[in-house]
C-alpha cells in the first residue's frame, strides 16, 4: 500500500481523489456535484491511498481551518464500496493524524455520517454537539485532539 498526498489540483493524485469522491459521494449516496465539488479545494491537501496493485481506493482531504491556527478539518473520506473492510479507511485516517501532527495541529474536527460514527470513535474520536443534516445525509460533528 502507498498512501500520497498533494495540495496541487492539476496532480494525478488530486484527480484519482476527485474519481473516488465522485463514485462514493455522488453516485453512491446522491450527493449533488455543486455540494461535492466546492470553493475549498485548492486549499485543502488531498490523500489518496493505492493498494498492492496500485489502484486508487480511498481518499481524504484537510482543511485548516483559518480561524484556529490549531484546527484542521477532517473531510471527504471516502472508499470504494467494494474495497471496504480491509482497514484501509483506518490507514487514511493513521496518515492524515500523523500529517497534521507533523504540522502542527493540535486537533482534527470532522462531520461524521451516522453510520460511520463508530468507526471514528474507534479511532478516538469523539462527538459533540447535535445532529444534523449535510447533503441530504445525517451527521454528528467529532473531534480529536
Amino acid at each position: 500500500m502507498t498512501l500520497l498526498n498533494t495540495r496541487d489540483t492539476q496532480s494525478c493524485i488530486y484527480l484519482d481523489a476527485v474519481r473516488i469522491r465522485h463514485i462514493v459521494f455522488v453516485e453512491e449516496q446522491r450527493v449533488p456535484l455543486e455540494i461535492e465539488m466546492d470553493a475549498y479545494e485548492t486549499q485543502c491537501v488531498h490523500f489518496v491511498l493505492y493498494n498492492e496493485d496500485k489502484v486508487a481506493v480511498a481518499t481524504a482531504r484537510l482543511l485548516p481551518d483559518r480561524e484556529n491556527a490549531g484546527l484542521v478539518i477532517l473531510q471527504r473520506m471516502a472508499v470504494l464500496s467494494e474495497q471496504r473492510g480491509n482497514g484501509y479507511g483506518r490507514k487514511v485516517i493513521e496518515a492524515v493524524e500523523k500529517y497534521a501532527k507533523q504540522h502542527q495541529f493540535s486537533e482534527i474536527v470532522l462531520h461524521a455520517q451516522l453510520t460511520a460514527h463508530d468507526f471514528y470513535a474507534k479511532m478516538g474520536y469523539m462527538p459533540f454537539g447535535d445532529e444534523f443534516e449535510e447533503a441530504g445525509i445525517r451527521h454528528i460533528s467529532m473531534k480529536k485532539k
